[in-house]
């Protein structure tokens, strides 16, 4: 009654008007015999007395006989073998079949067929022309009184094997932080080479292998990884025609967080989300096949399975790792109308999803877990006690590798990762430095110097010798050769390398021509150029045409994010776009007044922050039009003060104006020592 299906007294409650539409057949029974005859014409309802009396000898009203169990059972047994058959085809519903002709006039005396010898016995009756059911009493007779054939009042138990809470816990926070990691690797690689979009839409399946080789994983984890990326706002496609995955300009704020929050942000996605990564590798209704990230991965239904798997896991009994079988009949039980096929297999995937992103556990529901599907719960704080301590510090070793003794923090793993090659992981993560390695963080950015500094400031041991040797040799001759566009040239300040290069019989195919005794002009493209003498043991590097040096970043690239839903009326005129608007007309008023020449960065040492206080910290001055005191390091290493006004963060830049120059500049975010506020040189008038 609370929820108006039925009204009425306690003695006589009565269906709403919609339920017996809904209801056709409840609990997969015909409707009454009573019934059924009330709808037959009187020729038939007396033909069908006479017969049961001649049949049985009892002269009761056909109703009363098809009520009786013992005549039930009289009748169905001179109805002979194939119409039992046909009756117990229909006991357990539904109880309905369709027969051509199914009100034609029928007697004992004239029944040939099983379905006709049925309906003279009254065991089955005509509901329509083409239609034939079986009564309720019949239905309930054939299943020997029984309403349902498992009938359960209580919910069916969650069984498996006993394992300990907290040993899943551990297990559930472990997988978590590979999950997170996982992701972040495969930002980055997508951030220094992209894969292409179909032409229908997601990611080609060579694509989705090389991926999945180059984050060590099967494929099936790889799909469910780039699905969660793409879910949470951390990839999108470029929406070009020759479009590319990238990594969203969101992915920079998320991974400055703590693991914690970056792993309830996953979480919290995946429970929402409306994507189905395990239907990869099948096919649609045009027998195409499923890739990842296709449009077709989509289903509504995905979500609320998902947290009512997880609910049904949180009712199990402690440390019970509930077997998927015991979750699928619990949740038969709960929801019996909605739980197919369809649906059951989407509570397969959520069972190994959520493994696999650490909310359960050696198949129990974590803690971090619990507190995910709480209406109040913070999955972040519980899941932070449980997460490995993050390193800030490797062993560094006179074989030319680093030892992680733990899982290392974000900041140097992307460093560390920048200028030296993962070696084996495990337990502890072993890196190996080489010519490419570092080449590959000078290219970068780095001078040797600062590249030492950064091994020195993070290795519990010393900087060994052959490493010293290894990076300062890779840079003394690193940029020694400059490439251009001539269609290219080489240009050097010592003659020698140049007469060394023109000498060589390898560079016959680069059609090389000494326009002076510093430069040599050829007819190859300026990456091609590059690559060429790279691999003839040459380093060097390419340069504009203005002749500065072209810094590359692998993870310079960037794409915008998703909206997360299609924008309101009047969305526009938000306060944050209302303020925007403010200090635009400000900003017209400040260029009339006369420009101000270069201002004196404050007194003392630069400013130092953390990674993810820096960041907030230039949003939050980008959104206020304020300026700002950073601490900056140039390639050799050196520190310096700037006073600047942030405009914006983007491909791990910043663009400011810089007020101690008088000049507008980009700076490396990770160069960035930290941030202070400053006072408005205006503030004193």
């Amino acid at each position: 009654m609370e929820m108006a299906l039925v009204y009425g007294g306690r003695d006589t409650l009565r269906p709403a008007d919609g339920v017996p539409a809904v209801l056709v057949h409840p609990a997969g029974l015909g409707p009454p015999v009573a019934v059924l005859l009330a709808g037959q014409e009187p020729e038939r309802v007396a033909g069908l007395r006479a017969d049961l009396g001649e049949l049985l000898g009892d002269d009761r009203d056909p109703a009363e006989i098809l009520s009786d169990p013992a005549a039930l059972e009289r009748l169905a047994a001179t109805a002979g073998p194939e119409a039992a058959a046909v009756l117990d085809r229909l006991a357990w519903g539904p109880p309905v079949g369709r027969v051509e002709q199914a009100r034609r006039p029928v007697r004992l005396a004239t029944a040939s067929s099983p379905i006709e010898r049925l309906l003279a016995r009254g065991l089955l009756a005509a509901a329509d022309d083409v239609t034939v059911v079986l009564p309720r009493e019949a239905g309930l007779w054939l299943r020997g009184g029984l309403v349902h054939r498992d009938a359960r009042p209580d919910p069916p138990r969650l069984d498996g094997p006993k394992r300990d809470p907290e040993l899943g816990d551990r297990t559930a926070a472990g997988q978590a932080f590979t999950a997170v990691r996982a992701i972040e690797d495969l930002c980055e690689l997508w951030g220094v080479d992209p894969p292409g979009v179909l032409r229908a839409g997601g990611l080609g399946v060579r694509d989705l292998r090389r991926t999945a080789t180059a984050l060590d994983v099967p494929e099936w984890v790889a799909a469910f990884l780039i699905e969660l990326a793409f879910e949470a706002g951390l990839i999108a496609s470029t929406g070009s025609a020759d479009g590319e995955w990238l990594p969203t300009d969101g992915y920079d704020g998320w991974r400055v967080k703590s693991t914690e929050d970056r792993w309830a942000a996953l979480a919290g996605a995946w429970l929402r989300g409306e994507r189905v990564p395990g239907l990869v590798g099948e096919r649609d209704k045009r027998d195409r096949p499923i890739n990842v990230l296709h449009p077709d991965l989509r289903r509504a239904a995905v979500a609320e399975t998902r947290l009512q798997t997880l609910r049904a896991l949180a009712a199990a009994p402690p440390g019970v790792s509930a077997r998927p079988a015991t979750v699928t009949e619990r949740l038969e039980w709960e929801r019996p109308r909605r739980y197919g096929p369809r649906r059951l297999r989407l509570v397969e995937f959520t069972l190994r999803e959520a493994e696999q992103l650490g909310v359960t556990g050696l198949g129990i529901l974590s803690a971090h877990g619990r507190a995910l599907i709480a209406d109040d719960g913070d999955p972040a704080a519980v899941l932070a006690p449980l997460l490995p301590e993050p390193v800030d510090h490797v062993l560094l070793q006179a074989d030319l590798t680093a030892v992680a003794p733990g899982p290392l923090t974000t900041e140097l793993a992307r460093r560390l990762a920048l200028v030296a090659d993962v070696e084996s992981t495990g337990g502890a993560t072993v890196y190996r430095f080489g010519e490419a390695s570092v080449r590959r963080g000078l290219d970068a950015g780095y001078g040797a110097a600062e590249l030492l500094d950064l091994l020195g400031r993070h290795s519990a041991t010393p900087v060994p010798q052959p490493l010293a040797y290894l990076v300062e040799d890779v840079a003394r001759k690193h940029g020694r050769l400059r490439v251009g566009t001539a269609s290219s040239y080489i240009r050097t300040d010592d003659p020698g390398p140049l007469d060394e290069l023109m000498a060589d019989r390898r560079t016959v195919p680069l059609r090389l021509r000494r326009l002076a005794p510093t430069v040599v002009a050829s007819r190859a493209s300026r990456q091609t150029l590059v690559e060429a003498l790279r691999a003839m043991g040459f380093s060097p590097v390419a340069e504009s045409l203005e002749g500065d040096v072209l810094i590359s970043r692998p993870d310079s690239r960037r794409t915008e994010g998703r909206a997360s839903a299609p924008p309101q009326p009047g969305a526009s005129q938000t306060p944050a776009t209302l303020a925007a608007a403010v200090r635009a007309i400000r900003a017209g008023d400040e260029a009339r007044r006369e420009l101000r020449g270069p201002r004196e960065a404050p007194e003392g040492g630069p400013p130092r922050s953390p990674a993810a206080a820096t960041l907030s910290g230039l949003q939050a001055a980008i959104a206020r039009g304020s300026s700002l005191w950073i601490g900056y390091l140039d390639r050799q290493g050196r520190a310096s003060s700037r006073i600047i006004a942030p405009a914006r963060v983007e491909g791990g830049f910043l663009t400011a104006y810089d007020e101690t120059r008088a000049a507008v500049h980009r700076f490396a975010l990770h160069r960035i020592t930290g941030i202070a506020e400053v006072d408005s040189p205006d503030s004193d008038d």
